[in-house]
């Protein structure tokens, strides 16, 4: 939008519906309609009590959260009159009836996923992204002849891999109860058909989560990543996994800040044995000359 008379697009809007133009003064609306709430808030709180637009759409909910339900539980029956808790009793019975295969599909699977996002501590992004995924697979017919969990499951280990919050199968066979080869049988099927298209995981994604299990600062963690991009230039990382190498390279960081944490501590905790540390450490001291941690 652009002035006509002197073709400026610096406007402010006036408090009473006007939209003016900043450099020559002409009125270009005088009728705008305030489309801002009439009442005002001064904390979350009050904001959250006298907003009118009720909760956004989300795909962690199988209706997005837009669809009614009669009733949310037995003792509901109890608030409607006597003589109405027949008719009350049929409507709500015949309403989950109709529900439709998909939506009771995504109503288990949904919960489920919740319950695995909480468990693994994922972000927000990687639940929504999920949900919309798996929704997509149910209507490809992917889901069809496969457990609901071990799609879930392989649509985590992916969407977490992608957004750079990556999860190690042991954790996600672990909070799922699925086998790792399930999911990897389910991963390569799903990415698949849904043309995702995933690159491989790198050590220094892993390093916040395992340096705060860790109990490690900040200076280790950003010597770690210091001690990959080392490796990475001298190209020692090629076909070594990323949690061995994200454990070797807290290690050695550690030690070297005066926070040092024995292997067990280290295996333990990113998942991976005392010899892949110890076979990953020996690598990086001798190829990057780190040896003041020997």
């Amino acid at each position: 939008m652009t002035c006509p008379d002197c073709g400026s697009t610096d406007f402010s809007k006036e408090g009473k519906g006007e939209l003016i133009c900043k450099k020559c003064g002409i009125v270009l609306d005088e009728n705008m309609i305030d489309d801002s709430p009439e009442w005002r808030a001064f904390n979350a709180e009050q904001r959250e009590k006298k907003a009118r637009a009720g909760s956004p759409i989300t795909y962690t909910k199988h209706d997005m959260g837009l669809s009614t339900k009669i009733g949310k539980g037995s003792g509901e029956l109890y608030k409607v009159a006597g003589n109405k808790r027949a008719q009350y009793y049929r409507i709500r019975k015949w309403h989950n009836r109709l529900t439709k295969s998909k939506d009771r599909n995504l109503g288990f699977a949904l919960s489920e996923l919740n319950r695995l996002v909480s468990q693994l501590n994922l972000p927000r992004s990687v639940h929504e992204e999920v949900a919309r995924l798996y929704e997509k697979a149910v209507d490809k017919g992917l889901v069809r002849g496969r457990s609901m969990e071990s799609v879930i499951t392989a649509l985590i280990y992916t969407v977490a891999r992608k957004q750079g919050t990556p999860r190690t199968l042991d954790e996600i066979s672990d909070a799922s109860g699925i086998e790792k080869r399930e999911i990897g049988r389910a991963y390569r099927y799903v990415a698949r058909e849904l043309d995702l298209k995933i690159r491989p995981a790198k050590p220094q994604d892993y390093i916040p989560r395992f340096a705060g299990d860790l109990g490690l600062s900040g200076e280790v963690q950003a010597r770690a990543r210091r001690i990959i991009e080392q490796a990475k230039e001298q190209d020692l990382l090629s076909g070594k996994g990323p949690t061995g190498v994200a454990a070797a390279s807290l290690y050695i960081a550690a030690v070297l800040e005066g926070e040092k944490r024995t292997q067990r501590e280290v295996a333990d905790t990113v998942g991976v044995t005392e010899v892949t540390i110890r076979n990953r450490y020996k690598e990086l001291v001798e190829e990057i000359g780190l040896h003041e941690v020997e």
